[in-house]
């Protein structure tokens, strides 16, 4: 074969590729401009979505690192400022999977637009919880259902192996790639941060009893409880940040574990009443328990949101935690929170102009 043969050979592959790429490109524009409200799904993904027409500064490489983190209306501030904090600390090719309601779509469409945060947004359908969560009106007002999203890990993300789970109300410090490479054991499903650690046992609330053990949350005077053989004095952990291998997590069915237990509980009242209110963290302890991997805890410095959180730790400290969380009554977007003008760093202001951190200094004007 001549020289020119093989030239023009180079140049018909050169052009194949280049009119396989633009197809793509224009299919996955086609997708991002169909901006339409769908019918809420069990779990429904919407188009991939990425600010594909930004500035990037940095250049994501790598193997994807999924992160799962929820956006209730009145916290989308939360939400983008813990991405944002996230994606600007690392240089990991992180997704942000946001689950969120069908009402909240195209208010953090607009909020995400002007970022550069690659996501995809998933609409949570109510129905998946019917049956499963106390239906006792006075309880039912302080159910909060996007808190439930981490139990459906699988159904939001089938293809991937291993995710990252965190609440809204975190800011990340460190590289999002080290919590993601946690070392998971074998036969565990995920890996939590326990409650006794020394990085956040100074932070428990004093006074209420022993708050960073299975009895703060669940009624070992139930039977169903009794029968578990679970010790009652045994270390809790916090679930709002978490990394979950999903293959073990699907093989071991945790999902319907969870499903089930919040099934029973809503018959038969299986939470503990005098030292949390949480009904989210008690069937996560009974399904995980003494089958669970530990995270560094500093990837997990928490109780920032609990009365004199300020007095509790250091700046230096709080400075060298690679993730805080204001898991509490005080938030950093409120007025009477600690260490909020950390919060406020990676705080990127709503175009709507609906969402508006409180300051009491913007009070005193």
């Amino acid at each position: 074969m001549t020289v020119r043969r093989v030239n023009v050979v180079i140049l018909v592959l050169l052009v194949i590729a280049f009119l396989i790429i633009l197809h793509r490109n224009l299919l996955n524009l086609n997708d991002f401009l169909k901006q339409e409200n769908p019918d809420t799904a069990p779990g429904m993904v919407l188009p991939f979505e990425t600010d594909f027409l930004s500035d990037h500064k940095v250049i994501r490489t790598g193997d994807e690192i999924p992160v799962v983190i929820t956006a209730p209306e009145e916290r989308l501030g939360a939400a983008v400022t813990a991405m944002n904090s996230i994606y600007r600390n690392s240089k990991a090719n992180v997704v942000f999977n946001i689950v969120t309601l069908n009402e909240s779509v195209v208010h953090l469409r607009t909020w995400l637009s002007k970022t550069d945060l690659k996501h995809k947004i998933i609409v949570f359908d109510l129905k998946i919880l019917t049956g499963k969560i106390p239906t006792d009106p006075q309880k039912v007002e302080a159910v909060k259902p996007l808190t439930f999203a981490r139990f459906f890990l699988p159904v939001f993300l089938p293809d991937a192996e291993k995710v990252i789970y965190l609440d809204d109300d975190v800011i990340v410090q460190g590289d999002i790639q080290e919590l993601f490479d946690s070392s998971i054991k074998l036969g565990h499903a995920a890996a939590f941060s326990e409650d006794c650690d020394s990085a956040s046992s100074k932070g428990i609330v004093r006074g209420a009893g022993n708050q960073n053990s299975y009895i703060a949350f669940l009624d070992f005077k139930k039977e169903a409880i009794k029968k578990l053989g679970m010790r009652a004095n045994t270390c809790s952990f916090n679930p709002g940040v978490f990394v979950a291998n999903l293959t073990e997590w699907k093989q071991q069915n945790i999902t319907s574990q969870l499903e089930f237990w919040m099934e029973r509980s809503a018959k038969e009242d299986l939470y503990s009443k005098t030292l949390s209110d949480s009904i989210t963290t008690p069937p996560m302890l009974i399904v995980f328990y003494k089958l669970h991997s530990n995270i560094d805890p500093m990837w997990h410095v928490r109780h920032l949101g609990a009365t004199g959180a300020g007095n509790r730790h250091s700046p230096q400290f709080v400075k060298a935690a690679k993730l805080l969380h204001w898991n509490g009554h005080y938030k950093p977007w409120g007025r009477a929170s600690s260490f909020s003008d950390i919060w406020d760093k990676w705080y990127i202001p709503d175009p709507t102009g609906k969402f508006h951190p409180i300051r009491r200094h913007a009070e005193e004007k």
